[in-house]
């Protein structure tokens, strides 16, 4: 692994900033909602244009990484978001109120497509650069590490500049684009691999055939990322919307509150890397713990709508999260062969992106009517991702975590 420091520095950086560019959002959506004079839904629009298109492009993103090579997929992908970070910047620099609004949106539309070829490229890619599995895993270990750091970093860096300038965040999603671009151009060696010259009819055929075979375990592990981002990307929009509307709570001391439960992620998912290694019955056990974690915290929260009380349970609900993905994405990974591997963690990127569009405009429409029937709400769908493990993960000694 040491040989493959600055490639996984470089990689590293994409999930950093594409979570910068989409997470950075979340402490200034009220803020836009007054700046535009639109609804709280319609702003929770700005977080699922970018996941519904990605959701969409992902597979086939994996696809042509899977025919072309990874690295011809992310840097053009980098280009595309940066462009999409730029029409939202002059979108909101140069009009007002819905013209911005959806001038904005077109923008994140451009940021959705960039980020399906960007960050679920990463994931396949490290499972090419190591062929022992346990550095697989501390390789992914690093990635999603990289992927909560920016989730951490982005509610304090969004609400920093957002006091500076509403629109100031949309403003720096191109530039970290460029930043990332450079070091994967320049630091990224790519393994030496003879690209897939599969048809798309014959690739459509394996991935259904691997579906077949495989699908017990993918479909569980599919449905368990996708209730991970729904909770996460759920409860951040609650969070955020609840300390500006109800507690009064601004700028940067806002941005730091939101980061406390992010923080906790970003260290319990280090951890979880560390401790798996490629033992995958430790992976499926670690990974139940989280969601069994996540739950009862969702659980408890419904009962106080407090916010210290909240704050807390938050915190412990994105330690469960922040342990049960690194199982996921590791799972996913040494189960499936190089050949179906991008298209596999692909379709894997996707479901995560569905439970990222999901979050906040169910939230929005949830969050006025019962503080329980929320949480409860949050709370079964959790447990359902928790029971799924249990029941469709059969780990084994081999390759493949199930027969």
């Amino acid at each position: 692994m040491k040989n493959k420091k600055w490639d996984l520095v470089a990689l590293a950086s994409i999930p950093l900033i594409m979570t910068l560019g989409n997470s950075m959002l979340i402490p200034i959506l009220p803020l836009i909602s007054r700046e535009l004079h639109v609804s709280s839904f319609k702003v929770s629009m700005l977080i699922t244009m970018y996941a519904i298109v990605a959701i969409l492009l992902i597979p086939i993103a994996g696809y042509l990484s899977d025919r072309f090579g990874r690295k011809k997929v992310i840097i053009p992908s980098l280009i595309i978001a940066a462009v999409g970070g730029a029409i939202s910047a002059i979108g909101a620099w140069l009009t007002v109120d819905m013209t911005a609004y959806w001038i904005i949106l077109g923008g994140r539309l451009f940021q959705g497509i960039g980020a399906a070829g960007a960050f679920p490229i990463v994931i396949p890619l490290v499972g090419d650069m190591f062929d022992q599995e346990e550095e697989v895993s501390k390789g992914l270990g690093i990635i999603e590490t990289s992927n909560t750091l920016g989730k951490v970093i982005s509610p304090i860096l969004g609400a920093a500049l957002g006091i500076v300038l509403w629109y100031l965040p949309f403003i720096s999603i191109p530039v970290l684009c460029m930043i990332s671009l450079v070091l994967v151009i320049f630091l990224v060696q790519t393994p030496s691999k003879t690209p897939s010259n599969v048809s798309l009819k014959k690739f459509l055929l394996g991935t259904k055939a691997t579906l077949k075979e495989k699908g017990r375990w993918l479909y569980a592990l599919f449905a368990v990322g996708c209730i991970c981002m729904f909770i996460l990307f759920g409860v951040l929009f609650y969070l955020s919307e609840t300390l500006e509307s109800k507690y009064k709570l601004e700028g940067v001391l806002k941005g730091l509150v939101l980061a406390i439960p992010l923080a906790v992620l970003c260290l319990s998912s280090y951890i979880g890397g560390k401790v798996i290694g490629q033992n995958k019955k430790r992976m499926k056990w670690i990974g139940f713990g989280g969601m069994a974690l996540i739950t009862t915290c969702l659980i408890i929260t419904g009962f106080s709508s407090q916010i210290v009380f909240v704050i807390s349970l938050f915190s412990l609900c994105g330690g469960g999260i922040g342990i049960a993905l690194p199982c996921m994405d590791a799972l996913i990974t040494e189960g499936i062969e190089k050949e179906q591997r991008g298209t596999i963690t692909s379709l894997y990127s996707s479901t995560r992106f569905i439970g990222v569009s999901l979050g906040p405009p169910i939230v929005s429409l949830l969050e006025n009517v019962n503080h329980w029937i929320l949480f409860g709400l949050m709370a079964a769908v959790s447990g359902i991702g928790g029971f799924l493990i249990l029941i469709a993960i059969k780990p084994s000694e081999g390759k493949v975590p199930n027969h």
